[in-house]
């Protein structure tokens, strides 16, 4: 059977994790009732190995969201990045989610970093682009949907040759495409609602800090089927 792996490049709050399973458990949630009878999930934790899976025996990659900054460089991260730009010359299918999708474009030649806005927290409208629209992936969503958002660093430049695919008024590089079958998001399509109220109480104060209102954002909270079908759809591309 062929194995898509689900890079797992940090944890979630200690509260998120026990309630509701931690990054790529909320990944393998979405991708369950969708999983073709010839693939099956594996995760690997790349902070903990320094030895990468060889590219050989993987159908996909997915790379999982992060409490860290990708502009720290920590080692681990920083030696995914030449795997990274090996996966997209092989041509091999990958979707980052937020910390994912910064990694991706920084290993690509872009530019991830702190954004001068600030935070950006909440469930949020994100727009496609008219490249969006006629992405292979992207393309059956509509013009406009909510997406959860978590976030303090953005894709601050974008790598050589790639698609801008969505974008809001606070970010607009929210989604990328890097390839035939290489993309990346920076909202949380394996978020539910319940991860996303939870994630901003932990974070209400800092919110509060940067002028936002916690209350308002947990009562804009809402289903985000559409955002969460790209983890499900991206699995026809493998």
């Amino acid at each position: 059977m062929a194995s898509v792996v689900i890079i797992k490049t940090g944890d979630a709050f200690p509260e998120v994790v026990n309630q509701y399973g931690d990054f790529e458990q909320l990944f393998i949630q979405q991708l369950s009732t969708a999983l073709p009878e010839h693939l099956t999930l594996t995760v690997w934790d790349a902070r903990e190995s320094a030895v990468l899976p060889p590219l050989s025996t993987l159908a996909g990659v997915m790379l999982t969201g992060s409490h860290s900054m990708v502009s720290e460089a920590e080692p681990w991260s920083e030696a995914l990045k030449p795997w990274l730009q090996q996966a997209l010359t092989e041509d091999i299918p990958m979707l980052g989610v937020c910390y994912g999708h910064q990694l991706m474009a920084a290993a690509l030649g872009g530019i991830s970093d702190y954004h001068p806005a600030g935070r950006e927290s909440g469930t949020h409208q994100v727009r496609l682009t008219r490249a969006g629209q006629q992405d292979p992936l992207f393309g059956q969503l509509p013009e406009c949907f909510p997406a959860h958002l978590t976030h303090a660093q953005s894709v601050m430049q974008l790598p050589p040759n790639t698609t801008v695919l969505a974008h809001n008024s606070h970010d607009a590089h929210q989604a990328l495409r890097y390839g035939p079958r290489q993309w990346s998001v920076q909202f949380h399509p394996e978020f539910t609602q319940p991860v996303m109220g939870a994630y901003i109480e932990r974070q209400r104060s800092a919110l509060q800090a940067q002028g936002e209102d916690p209350e308002a954002l947990l009562s804009a909270i809402t289903a985000t089927d559409d955002a969460s079908s790209l983890l499900r759809r991206f699995l026809a591309f493998i």
